[in-house]
């Protein structure tokens, strides 16, 4: 069951303005605007406040539409065990979820704060989680807000819609909208968690204007759509990007060509009209979306959302002009997405990129260029990682240092992982079981990655390897995370990364060569090498 109303509850804890606690043992307290909240007292200190409802459920006629107040409640609603997970199948092995079961009533948030009354006006982080907007969920340890809290922050993670849940368009939903828009539904979603967060945070001790947005993969895309929408821009103070944004391969469609996607999944399920589409349990309008045939949603420049396309608005310096942290991995892709089963060989590797780029290959090949066998994994790593997310993060930043107005701080993330520990005889290792700690005596060594893979950097950077027992951590990754949580935590207090103890980092300078910030054992500022790679790859991209 969801979290319920269970009636008034005042001999437990004193209600107050904003938040209060009585008594050894009671509950924390808070005051938002649907009513009064009961959370938990951590053993750290910390009080979180799981599962709140940010906007009315998803569902019935709500299916498809922008999303809706949440209902008011009456007494104090417990707010103790996270939400449901929207809707979405099994896709990736790493995703681990406290979540109550799958459901479109799936609008909730959840929050962190080590304030010990509302008016102490900490700075805010709001986490958008990632999983190429088909999975994901805010309750997932390694996006766990308490660690963030601990170093004074009311840290919130957020659900969205998903898949075609969250990201069909079609003809008569845009005819049915005031808006004459369709599709975006997640993003929709992602804003109006930002306005209830706005609106509310400071009943947890937060400062409606000091937020900060961050998220990964998906959720980095979030962030810089959030960041070009006129909806959203103005409510923010900061940004975090974390592999992936919309200026790039991962680019939006038009609404008529998301619209096209739409009619052709209403066909592919039967529906003659939205009315029966609505009408299909959603069970089975998510194991559709298993289907071969079944097309891929896409964000759409909805003409709401997105007025124009987020290109052009970064273009034309109408994004939000906030501060921007920002990133990628080492080895966001593997060599195997350009040579599957090949051999990594010179002749293999100048095949694939003449099949790939048929009338560009001369160029890539100079910029990625390999002198002998060797040099191949490590160059055909490159490319696909930026050919995947490097160069749309690249692109991000680049044109937030020249338009946005205010300092970017770019970096690299290289440090791999260690080697894994699973129990011999289990299932696949991930965090969603089969995983044991390191000192299990039936536990056996995993080879260790190469290089920092896509999404391999969130524990480090939240404070939480700790929640993860799939790794074999080092005292050195302790370490790593330490100064990276720290460089994120000092960014979403005042905008800059930099304080005292840590490597300097130089913010990005137009029209130079920037400065990246290498996160490793050895962390360290270094001149950007690879400028020119992306600026080829930008001749190649389509302008949205």
């Amino acid at each position: 069951m969801k979290n319920l109303i269970i009636g008034l509850a005042l001999t437990t804890c004193a209600v107050l303005p904003g938040m209060a606690q009585s008594g050894a043992g009671a509950q924390p307290q808070a005051k938002v605007a649907n009513g009064t909240l009961a959370g938990t007292a951590e053993a750290s200190g910390v009080r979180s406040f799981k599962g709140i409802p940010f906007a009315a459920p998803p569902v019935g006629d709500l299916r498809w539409k922008e999303p809706q107040p949440a209902a008011n409640w009456q007494g104090v609603r417990q707010a103790t065990a996270f939400g449901p997970r929207a809707m979405q199948r099994p896709i990736f092995g790493d995703m681990g979820f406290r979540s109550d079961g799958v459901s479109e009533d799936c609008l909730y948030l959840n929050v962190w704060t080590p304030a010990k009354s509302a008016k102490e006006k900490l700075p805010v982080l709001v986490y958008y989680y990632g999983g190429g907007f088909m999975a994901g969920d805010g309750s997932e340890p390694r996006y766990d807000g308490e660690s963030m809290a601990k170093q004074g922050i009311v840290a919130v993670t957020v659900n969205y819609r998903l898949n075609v849940f969250g990201f069909m368009a079609h003809p008569e939903l845009t005819a049915e909208s005031s808006h004459k828009a369709s599709g975006n539904y997640g993003l929709l979603d992602q804003y109006a968690a930002l306005k209830w967060v706005r609106d509310n945070v400071a009943a947890f001790g937060g400062d409606p204007k000091r937020i900060t947005i961050a998220g990964e993969s998906a959720g980095s895309v979030s962030v810089s759509a959030l960041m070009a929408s006129p909806l959203s821009k103005d409510m923010l103070a900061g940004a975090i990007g974390e592999s992936g944004s919309l200026l790039g391969t991962l680019s939006p469609v038009s609404l008529a060509d998301g619209e096209k996607q739409g009619v052709a999944f209403a066909e592919q399920m039967g529906a003659k009209s939205l009315a029966e589409l609505r009408a299909i349990p959603a069970e089975k309008i998510l194991a559709a979306t298993a289907q071969p045939n079944t097309p891929r949603f896409s964000v759409v420049v909805d003409g709401y959302f997105f007025p124009k396309s987020p290109l052009a608005i970064f273009e034309s310096g109408q994004q939000a002009h906030v501060p921007l942290l920002v990133g990628w991995n080492s080895e966001e892709m593997s060599y195997r997405a350009m040579l599957g089963k090949e051999a990594p060989t010179v002749d293999n590797y100048t095949s694939a990129v003449k099949r790939m780029y048929p009338e560009q290959a001369d160029a890539i090949l100079k910029q990625y260029a390999v002198q002998s066998d060797s040099d191949v994994e490590t160059v055909a790593t490159s490319l696909a990682g930026d050919r995947f997310i490097g160069f749309s993060t690249w692109k991000w930043s680049d044109l937030q240092s020249q338009t946005g107005g205010k300092p970017v701080y770019r970096y690299m993330y290289t440090r791999a992982r260690p080697a894994m520990t699973e129990k011999m005889g289990d299932a696949t290792p991930g965090l969603a079981g089969g995983v044991v700690k390191s000192n299990d005596p039936n536990a056996i060594k995993m080879p260790a990655a190469k290089g920092a893979v896509h999404s391999a950097e969130i524990e480090y950077a939240m404070g939480n390897l700790a929640t993860n027992s799939v790794y074999a951590w080092t005292p050195d990754d302790y370490n790593v995370s330490k100064t990276m949580q720290r460089y994120f935590a000092d960014f979403i207090k005042t905008g800059n990364p930099n304080s005292k103890g840590l490597p300097n980092w130089p913010a990005v300078v137009p029209g130079k060569p920037a400065s990246v910030m290498y996160i490793d054992v050895n962390t360290r500022a270094e001149t950007e090498k690879n400028r020119d790679r992306y600026l080829l790859l930008d001749r190649f991209m389509l302008k949205q």
